[in-house]
């Protein structure tokens, strides 16, 4: 009976001791639970900073479809489009302005966009990404503020940042106040590559920065203006509509895609390091689902790259490279998160292929997206990715210096 008494007294003292142990790593000053990320505001949804801005003007929107008001009520899934939202707001829109892929983004990448009428607003639609970049004198005449609000992916040749400069002239030119409404850079937390260089200025390298800036468009506007990189030094009166919540270590995933082929988060990825491509004789996933994740060539040998894919005609690439035929490549859709450039899958394509001649087959499009000559002459060379990385770093570290005078985030 006596040992009875002690198993019961027992067990009852160790389901305490256990109470206490649990109890107390529950309450200990040790074990705080991490701190919940708070969600980033994007600018135009903090009206309350802009709108008075707006009240009895006349008002032009530069947009396209990430151009958006998130419904916080229904955990961001919900969207109204700036435009919409400001007629309902009764704000004067007077006419709209399309970058490249038009105001609703589903022209294809190079595509013409020709002045027209949004179906759904009625709206005047003028065309930055046809006959002209830049708005006309004569399309200004009826406007007292204009709005610029598009989703960036923060690589250089990614051409909002030549539409965004373009408005920034034409508003200066013409006295009208622009305001940028903020989005986060998706690509924010490094800065890489090698700077755009004199003489090879153009809409995909408009200015001397590295292929990744690490700025937000709002960050970047203040840059092109202080820089005074606008026409005859002009500077815009701009505002800035700051995101809440944000630095540049923030991890953004865009709820709309910012283009027809950049249809995910691993496409922005991997977007910097892959679209030299482009000015080559590979494709780059256009044609596939897999727009920004895959590479391949019929002129790859199969026994190195072993993954294949048919180009097809598809939402955003009418026409892609090698249309029809066995492309031999890697699929990249499960890599890691990048912190800085890779040119490592080019320059293996370049040393790998059977038809090294025509690699470069339009070498002045690559040229324009790396920004000079000088990294279709090393690869041609033999340097290696280390070695060609030396070659931008002096550069690089003189650009971050500029880039920290226009910083709004952390």
């Amino acid at each position: 009976m006596k040992n009875s008494v002690n198993l019961k007294i027992g067990f009852k003292t160790l389901i305490w001791c256990m109470l206490i142990v649990i109890l107390g790593c529950g309450t200990s000053s040790n074990s705080k639970s991490a701190p919940k990320e708070q969600e980033i505001v994007v600018g135009a949804n903090r009206t309350d900073k802009y709108l008075h801005l707006l009240k009895d003007k006349n008002v032009a929107i530069v947009g396209n479809n990430t151009s958006v008001i998130f419904n916080k009520e229904k955990n961001n899934q919900g969207f109204v489009h700036l435009a919409d939202s400001l007629l309902a707001l009764n704000i004067k829109i007077t006419k709209v302005f399309a970058p490249e892929h038009g105001f609703r983004g589903d022209a294809d990448a190079g595509e013409k966009i020709i002045d027209s009428k949004d179906a759904k607003t009625g709206l005047s639609v003028i065309s930055l990404f046809g006959e002209n970049y830049k708005p006309s004198a004569e399309n200004m005449e009826d406007i007292d503020v204009v709005i610029f609000d598009i989703q960036d992916v923060g690589a250089r040749f990614y051409t909002y940042l030549s539409t965004l400069h373009y408005t920034m002239e034409a508003c200066a030119e013409n006295g009208i106040p622009v305001i940028v409404l903020d989005r986060p850079n998706p690509i924010g937390h490094y800065v890489d590559g090698p700077l755009a260089k004199k003489g090879y200025e153009s809409f995909v390298s408009l200015h001397p920065v590295p292929i990744v800036y690490g700025m937000t468009i709002g960050e970047y506007a203040k840059m092109i203006n202080g820089e005074k990189w606008l026409k005859n030094d002009a500077q815009a009166e701009l505002t800035v509509i700051p995101l809440e919540n944000y630095t540049h270590l923030s991890t953004y995933s865009l709820p709309l895609r910012p283009s027809p082929n950049i249809p995910n988060d691993q496409s922005i990825n991997l977007y910097p390091s892959l679209c030299l491509f482009e000015g080559t004789n590979i494709n780059s996933g256009r044609g596939t689902e897999k727009q920004f994740q895959v590479f391949g060539s019929p002129f790859l040998p199969s026994t190195s790259y072993d993954y294949t894919f048919v180009p097809e005609p598809n939402f955003g690439s009418k026409n892609p490279k090698h249309l029809g035929e066995t492309c031999y490549g890697l699929d990249l859709s499960a890599h890691k998160r990048l912190d800085s450039l890779d040119f490592s899958w080019l320059i293996d394509a370049y040393n790998s292929t059977d038809n090294q001649e025509d690699f470069f087959n339009r070498y002045q499009h690559f040229d324009r997206l790396a920004g000079s000559k000088d990294l279709r002459e090393h690869i041609i060379a033999g340097k290696s990715f280390n070695e060609i990385k030396e070659t931008w770093k002096e550069d690089l570290t003189a650009f971050k210096k500029v880039r920290d005078k226009y910083l709004i985030y952390p």
